[in-house]
């Protein structure tokens, strides 16, 4: 693994494209779905179910000139409506003052917000946990989801090969589950998730500290996430730092 000096910055846009890569991937395995890249905004349009209700997102370039905002907003806007999709959320960093006030004058609403995070993994590295943690096949992953409330059939159609998928186990039971997708040397850490009753028992960090240095041992420099405020302590215990969050507004 390479030692690598990088902003935090660099780490936001370096998570950025692993993110839109990871879309990409699903969107090649889902019915009528695309990633678009367009002028000033990243579309993942995904017309049919089970992946329109979960990945219809869209993340917006940072500090746009005016004109470059009207355009990527009225494309991402043009987008969705091609596609007959009416809902969909639109990423803005919370930096982004100016691409905030223009979502807003058109009458998205803000619906929630997750944070970018990102580490150096030569900078921090924390001990391989002890606890079981192994590698899971795609079809256990896939039965983990319906047992967690997702739609039947959501990413059955995905490459298993784009993806890492590790998973942890009470007894016979799939209680935890978490996904890795690279792109470059950038290892992205998605859908980190425990079953209710198998909660704060460390499988959480346990699965993500795995990732982190499994993605180390395929030459991965960085690694990128999107956390919810609930998960943030844990993630950053594992050694990711704060990038700022991603607000995502939704259309009236």
């Amino acid at each position: 693994m390479r030692v690598t000096v990088l902003t935090d910055h660099d780490l936001y846009m370096r998570g950025a494209e692993t993110l839109l890569a990871s879309w990409d991937a699903i969107a090649v395995g889902s019915r009528g779905a695309a990633l678009l890249r367009l002028s000033g905004v990243a579309a993942g349009v995904f017309p049919h179910g089970p992946e329109r209700g979960v990945y219809n997102n869209a993340l917006l370039d940072r500090d746009l000139g005016p004109f470059e905002r009207v355009k990527a907003v009225d494309l991402m806007k043009a987008a969705y409506a091609s596609a007959g999709v009416g809902r969909f959320a639109a990423w803005v960093h919370e930096s982004d003052e100016a691409m905030r006030d223009e979502l807003e004058a058109r009458g998205y609403a803000l619906d929630t917000s997750t944070r970018a995070m990102g580490m150096v993994l030569s900078d921090v590295l924390p001990p391989r946990p002890q606890l079981p943690i192994a590698a899971a096949a795609w079809s256990e992953y896939l039965r983990y989801l319906e047992t967690f409330g997702l739609p039947a059939g959501l990413l059955a159609g995905v490459d298993p090969s784009a993806f890492h998928v590790l998973s942890a186990h009470i007894k016979d039971e799939t209680v935890a589950t978490a996904l890795a997708f690279d792109l470059g040397d950038d290892c992205g850490i998605y859908n980190v998730s425990t079953l209710g009753h198998a909660r704060r028992r460390g499988l959480g960090t346990a699965l993500t500290a795995s990732l982190v240095h499994d993605a180390a041992e395929r030459d991965c420099c960085t690694a990128s996430l999107q956390s919810t405020e609930m998960a943030e302590r844990l993630y950053a215990a594992v050694g990711f730092r704060d990038l700022g969050r991603f607000l995502e507004y939704v259309p009236a």
